[in-house]
């Protein structure tokens, strides 16, 4: 009888030291160490950097705004966008997509100078007629060429061709350098302080650069949707980009 008590409390204390350093956790569903986490306790990241919010902080990140991502010029970028997006827990549902179509940018240029006699010339020519000019850049097959203008229709540089047409000019066309593209950003409209917080802190950090009020894609979608009407007699400002497009017009 002594010997089987014995025996019991050897089992029971083993069992129990078995328990009590967590092996058996997963089998029992009870953990030796309670309610208590310390692992989790374990794995906090600067602690003390956590700081009770007073309650004007509070309010500030209960102020929502209109913030939007963009915009986003093409449709590879635009579906870059949506995928951080996502991948940051924001689903489609939770913005509005705010589409339009930047203007392009058609210049009125030389034809190619591969003379370079040719080419002073020409340069002297416009010094002497008081016409502004600069050296084509980013299409190597149309250069090298000078640039007179630059417009935001095609129309527009039509117009100014025809002009310096009247003036005795020759060798000028109309070269296209940056074609219409479409352009895009996503708009929240009522996004609080913890949800702006998110878009700026995005892991595709260039696009949590683009970050901005609303008000900014209203106006500038409405001066890429008025440009093409407006542009008669406006130059369109900018380096000039290589695009595809219609071949150059000659005159």
């Amino acid at each position: 009888m002594l010997r089987a008590l014995v025996l019991a409390l050897v089992a029971a204390n083993a069992a129990f030291f078995v328990w009590s350093r967590g092996w058996v956790d997963g089998v029992t569903g009870l953990k030796a160490s309670g309610d208590r986490e310390p692992q989790r306790l374990a794995q906090q990241v600067h602690p003390e950097h956590v700081v009770l919010m007073g309650q004007q902080a509070l309010a500030a990140l209960k102020q929502t705004a209109c913030v939007a991502l963009g915009p986003l010029d093409g449709d590879a970028a635009l579906a870059s966008a949506r995928n951080a997006l996502l991948r940051a827990g924001l689903p489609a549902e939770t913005y509005q997509l705010l589409a339009g179509q930047s203007s392009g940018v058609w210049a009125v240029a030389t034809i190619r100078l591969d003379n370079k006699d040719f080419q002073a010339r020409k340069e002297e020519t416009y010094q002497h007629m008081h016409i502004p000019y600069e050296y084509l850049s980013g299409l190597p097959s149309e250069m090298p060429s000078l640039v007179l203008s630059r417009y935001a229709s095609e129309k527009a540089a039509d117009a100014e061709l025809a002009q310096l047409t009247r003036r005795a000019l020759k060798g000028l066309r109309v070269l296209q350098l940056q074609a219409p593209a479409a352009r895009s950003s996503l708009v929240f409209g009522q996004a609080d302080g913890l949800l702006q917080a998110r878009l700026h802190n995005l892991k595709d950090a260039p696009l949590a650069a683009t970050l901005h009020d609303c008000s900014v894609d209203e106006a500038s979608f409405s001066a890429a949707a008025a440009a093409p009407a407006a542009s008669s007699g406006a130059a369109a400002s900018g380096p000039a980009r290589p695009a595809s497009g219609p071949a150059p017009k000659q005159g």
